[in-house]
């Protein structure tokens, strides 16, 4: 009790030199003041009144912003070192309500949510954690360093898929632009104008741009694993890929390469994906995995691939995937191989065929009539090929229609070149007949 006493009264003659030096525009000596009421209450470990004090001293008439800074900061300090949760929380949620609305306190309140979202987390209140973190809008916080800014957004990107707010994932992810893990950090660091803002040192605890970007597209696989958009997938995989540190380490960058040429097999046919193919087909690392590159191989080749032949080779490969980084390819995965195997072979059909009866499609397929008319259909309508079906006849017709303009150009073209050898063969024939006359003047 008698201790109790003596800490009001020092806490009494503290307040009262803190009124006269911030009536006096004292800065120095305010902070000060401040930061020692609080040293007090912490070292009598009297949070209660901690928590009076900085309501108290923040609330002040006319009181500096220099000095609510070192009290927040200050307090900041002694998050860590409370006996227990609850107490803890209060003095997050105390700093929280004198930080709100002032600018100048933005870093340490972004900071105090991060770590008041931690505790939700960690007694799992996910969805309150997700709707504490998304209160802050850090992209806006000029004197936030870089890094803290992406690693900030990157975990209320992370609550929400925790949460299966997909939507929501996606539009916070689009705040952090893919480029900003490509930029050379040595080139930024720029001597700071005068009146600009001072951009803050990260904190010790926040990672480095590289293994954020790791993170980042760690967290856009989840997401697009979501929609199965396995061409974004391999994207993703791609980026991390090309990690340096990922990349000089073959027990990680092997896994991320198989990941990378399964996704490319289930991606549907476009441009896209036929140039992402190309592409890994042409890196040397693809050599450690001869079956890969075999399987890559086998869908640049346009030939018709035998599906069962196909999945007995690889059906290990793919039960295997489960035990390596990033788990599984997904519930659809092996359906989808099926898939994208018949739709490579339609293509390739489509490439040697104009005409050809339904019965020798569904043959070459290894599928029924009814099943190769109707990935023949889905194709179609897909606009990743061109055919007619003739139902009664039983004929695949891949041959475009073409515009009657385009078919009097054609007979244009094809009568322009009949005249040229017209032209030429009598020209040849004149000069035949010249040398012959000479010959005979001879």
């Amino acid at each position: 009790m008698e201790s109790g006493g003596n800490l009001d009264a020092a806490i009494e003659s503290l307040l009262n030199v803190e009124k006269q030096m911030r009536l006096a525009g004292d800065v120095a000596g305010t902070k000060k003041a401040v930061t020692d009421i609080l040293q007090l209450c912490y070292d009598a470990r009297a949070w209660k009144t901690l928590n009076d004090q900085i309501v108290l001293l923040s609330k002040r008439r006319g009181q500096l912003k220099q000095a609510v800074t070192a009290m927040v900061q200050q307090a900041m300090q002694y998050i860590d070192e409370t006996p227990d949760i609850d107490t803890r929380v209060e003095l997050i949620k105390t700093l929280n309500s004198v930080s709100a609305g002032k600018i100048f306190v933005e870093i340490e309140r972004a900071r105090l949510i991060k770590k008041l979202a931690k505790i939700k987390e960690e007694q799992g209140l996910i969805a309150e954690a997700a709707d504490l973190m998304q209160e802050i809008a850090v992209e806006t916080f000029g004197a936030m360093a870089k890094t803290e800014k992406i690693a900030f957004i990157l975990e209320q990107v992370r609550l929400c898929l925790d949460r299966q707010d997909y939507v929501r994932a996606q539009i916070l992810s689009r705040k952090i632009s893919p480029r900003v893990f490509d930029a050379d950090s040595s080139k930024e660091k720029k001597k700071p104008k005068e009146g600009d803002n001072v951009v803050e040192e990260a904190p010790a605890d926040i990672p480095s741009l590289l293994e954020l970007k790791r993170i980042y597209y760690e967290l856009m696989i989840r997401y697009h694993s979501h929609n199965n958009d396995y061409l974004e997938i391999c994207r993703s995989y791609k980026a991390i890929y090309e990690i340096p540190s990922i990349k000089a380490d073959p027990s990680q960058w092997i896994p991320v390469l198989r990941k990378i040429c399964w996704y490319l097999v289930l991606s549907p046919h476009d441009p896209m994906q036929s140039s992402l193919l190309n592409f890994t087909l042409e890196d040397k690392n693809l050599s450690e995995i001869p079956n890969f590159r075999l399987l890559l191989k086998q869908l640049v080749t346009m030939e018709v691939i035998q599906w069962t032949a196909l999945w007995q080779t690889y059906k290990d490969e793919f039960e295997n995937e489960k035990n390596m980084l990033g788990g599984s390819l997904g519930d659809k995965a092996a359906e989808d191989l099926r898939q994208r195997i018949i739709e490579h072979n339609i293509i390739v059909i489509s490439k040697y065929y104009s005409r050809i009866t339904l019965k020798r499609v569904a043959e070459l397929l290894c599928l029924s009539n009814q099943e190769a008319e109707k990935h023949l259909s889905e194709m179609v309508v897909s606009k990743s090929l061109v055919a007619k079906i003739d139902r009664p006849m039983g004929i695949v017709c891949f041959q475009t229609a073409k515009d009657s303009n385009d078919i009097l150009n054609s007979w244009a073209m094809n009568l322009e070149k009949l005249l040229d050898l017209v032209e030429k063969s009598c020209h040849q024939i004149h000069k035949e007949t010249m040398v012959h006359k000479a010959a005979l003047k001879v």
